[in-house]
């Protein structure tokens, strides 16, 4: 049997932002910054390195470590206790050029598409603030970003 092209659902986001690259990258990867944005956790800067972000709830693999031009890494979702995620794995990706950076996340699964770029929607404004030198909390930045995306916050868990 002959092999096919599957379609792949993906969110991308590009950010344009007023910032070192070596800045942008350290929002990425730091783990004394990664709590401002992402949760407590720390990525191995290396491929092949551990990912455990969220306090472990998000755990994966490097899959690309070019400093300060990407970063890649597996993602899996994982509840209290669990060993093994329910969840299929996903792919993240971060691209700088200069101070462009570009996020590419896939596959979503379309039921969890709008909560998805809902996220990193908020996520990527804590990093933006945080270049800023500014830390809002991301429950205040959600109420925005459910809106822009068509979240309804009372189905979501967490």
């Amino acid at each position: 049997m002959r092999g096919e092209v599957v379609p792949e659902h993906a969110v991308r986001f590009v950010r344009e932002w007023d910032a070192a690259p070596e800045k942008i990258w350290a929002f990425l990867t730091d783990s004394r910054l990664l709590p401002e944005w992402h949760g407590e956790g720390a990525i191995e800067p290396r491929e092949g390195g551990h990912v455990s972000l969220m306090g472990g709830h998000i755990r994966g693999v490097v899959t690309g470590w070019r400093p300060q031009k990407f970063l890649g890494y597996t993602w899996n979702v994982f509840s209290p206790g669990e060993t093994e995620s329910r969840w299929p794995v996903s792919y993240l990706e971060f691209t700088l050029d200069g101070s462009r950076l570009t996020l590419i996340h896939r596959p979503i699964p379309q039921a969890m598409q709008n909560q998805t770029m809902m996220g990193w929607h908020t996520m990527l404004d804590l990093i933006e603030s945080g270049l800023r030198d500014e830390f809002p909390k991301r429950a205040d930045l959600f109420p925005k970003n459910a809106a822009l995306y068509g979240v309804d916050m009372s189905q979501t868990k967490g």
